[in-house]
């Protein structure tokens, strides 16, 4: 009998890389910050945000140096700690050292005041910030706490933050499962060793995605971004057996139909290993 032979199912995702060198880029000496969106002086009506995802900012901050009190208001907030320490303080009194591993999630809702600080003698402070858009204005600010250990998240895709009332998803300041957040955005996290993949299929609901390396290996201008290579030649990802991301790079993934497959596969093809973050959005 002859071997049947199945056929290949399309992709119902296209996705569009988002290249590191050309991110909106800040260094103010104490600060060096990459802008996947439009922020501050970093202004593109072309990058303004990704479904209900506002802002990923990735930074460093020197030791003793940090972002003094501000206010925010109608955005949920998060950080998400690369190396190093944070200090989170703010005006519902909660006072935080922040360290790998963890998620500090804030619902600015009618307006809150913080102050995130390196306190630490000697180490730089490496995290992500990101703001998502709330599916509802005027709620009563909230904070939270999670962590994932390095073993959650090696070699598999753990979610990380989730919307409110979603399953496993608790209204508490510290417990376990994903960050809460009012918007309909899930983010999730990964550390894949050399030759590791993970495949995952974006929720039914989901109609828009982005992927992003994180820069781990060390900061690299946007000069060196373009064209330099770590000498190791740092993480590399393979998205859907064919493009390849480097650190920094992110992929806006869009659901182009209703048929076809809407699976993602991520490969670590290089020597190092790579931490990434995927997010979903309604």
């Amino acid at each position: 009998m002859a071997e049947a032979v199945k056929e290949a199912v399309k992709s119902a995702l296209k996705i569009v890389p988002r290249r590191s060198a050309a991110r909106g880029h800040a260094n103010h000496g104490w600060l060096r910050s990459y802008h996947s969106f439009s922020f501050a002086n970093y202004q593109d009506p072309n990058f303004n945000q990704w479904g209900s995802l506002r802002v990923i900012n990735e930074d460093r901050v020197e030791p003793g140096e940090g972002f003094g009190q501000h206010s925010h208001r109608e955005f949920e907030i998060w950080s998400y700690i690369i190396s190093g320490e944070l200090e989170h303080r703010d005006s519902l009194g909660n006072l935080e050292i922040m360290k790998p591993g963890e998620i500090q999630m804030t619902s600015t809702g009618t307006g809150i005041s913080h102050s995130e600080y390196n306190r630490h003698a000697s180490k730089q402070v490496h995290f992500l910030q990101i703001w998502g858009l709330p599916s509802t204005r005027g709620l009563k600010p909230s904070y939270y706490n999670r962590h994932f250990s390095r073993e959650d998240k090696l070699n598999k895709l753990v979610t990380v933050v989730a919307p409110l009332g979603a399953e496993g998803v608790l209204d508490e300041r510290n417990t376990s499962g994903p960050a809460p957040v009012h918007a309909p955005l899930s983010m999730h996290a990964s550390i894949l060793e050399s030759k590791q993949s993970v495949k995952h299929t974006l929720a039914e609901k989901t109609t828009k995605a982005y992927l992003h390396l994180i820069m781990k290996s060390g900061y690299r201008s946007p000069n060196q971004a373009a064209g330099d290579k770590y000498e190791d030649g740092g993480a590399m990802l393979k998205v859907n057996g064919g493009l390849i991301l480097e650190e920094g790079d992110g992929a806006f993934v869009e659901v182009k139909t209703k048929e076809g497959s809407r699976e993602i596969e991520v490969v670590n093809v290089a020597e190092r290993e790579a931490e990434w973050l995927l997010f979903e959005m309604e």
